[in-house]
């Protein structure tokens, strides 16, 4: 890879700077003691988690949104204060790694094995802390009278009657926006850039919605604890789809195209003038 300034320009920092951050921060992780991925991730499940919780809260506090447009706006901005407590708070987030994770292996200095490792431990994380979010939002919200189970009915409603190609281009899109996320992330110089470009584009995932495997889990676990009309077959064609799709989302349009635009970006010109006298 070129060398170039390390200094910031503007409001970002350069393109090549953006990258080693990735980089740097991808290998951390990589060679982190699965116990810690473990328990990072096992918090970012918990954490994202108020994302359905918010979201079921609004639902039930409207008493119904006249306008569809409104509820979406709502639903996907009170959804990314949940990623805001990951992405700020740096704990790991499946669909965060599965952009990072893989510039390392593009670059050789990882292996599939190891990219392969860290992407498990992270969702088998974040899924377990979804399960125990789930449960506690079936044992505390109906007695507190902060959700209707019908609130998690209507989110999980936006979810599961697809076909497999629509839940798997969906959560492209998603995984998509996630990289962006983490890219957009390591691009700013300081957290009111970093608050604002987390809120803007989480906010379009939850809007969409857009599937996301972690946040949809538990929506779609909420709404089976809470005995609405889900099955848990119907979950495992959610999730099978939507971590493929997120996968290829965050992976190929942030984490391939964007390492593969710098890598062949060349070398840094250095253009001298000389000053004349008219």
């Amino acid at each position: 890879m070129g060398t170039e300034s390390d200094a910031p320009e503007g409001a970002s920092l350069s393109y090549r700077k953006i990258l080693e951050r990735e980089m740097e921060s991808a290998l951390k992780e990589i060679n982190r003691p699965p116990k810690g991925v473990f328990l990072s991730g096992l918090s970012a499940g918990l954490n994202l988690s108020f994302g359905a919780l918010l979201m079921a809260m609004a639902l039930t506090f409207s008493g119904g949104f006249e306008s569809k447009l409104v509820q979406q706006v709502t639903l996907g901005g009170v959804s990314s204060i949940a990623f805001l407590f990951v992405v700020i708070g740096q704990t790991e987030l499946f669909t965060a790694h599965s952009t990072m994770a893989i510039l390392p292996v593009l670059d050789g200095r990882a292996t599939i094995g190891e990219l392969c490792r860290v992407w498990t431990v992270t969702l088998v994380a974040n899924l377990i802390g979804c399960v125990l979010f789930a449960g506690l939002i079936t044992l505390v919200g109906p007695p507190l009278g902060i959700i209707d189970a019908d609130a998690f009915g209507t989110l999980a409603s936006a979810l599961l009657p697809y076909s497999w190609w629509v839940i798997f281009l969906s959560g492209m899109i998603a995984g998509w926006l996630m990289g962006l996320v983490t890219w957009l992330s390591a691009a700013s110089r300081d957290t009111v850039s970093r608050i604002l470009f987390v809120i803007i584009v989480t906010a379009v995932i939850g809007s969409g919605p857009f599937h996301h495997s972690i946040l949809g889990t538990t929506e779609v676990l909420s709404a089976i604890f809470l005995g609405q009309d889900v099955t848990f077959g119907e979950y495992g064609h959610f999730l099978l789809w939507t971590t493929s799709g997120n996968i290829v989302g965050g992976a190929v349009f942030v984490g391939l195209l964007n390492y593969g635009h710098i890598a062949l970006a060349g070398e840094k010109q250095d253009i001298e003038f000389d000053a004349t006298e008219e």
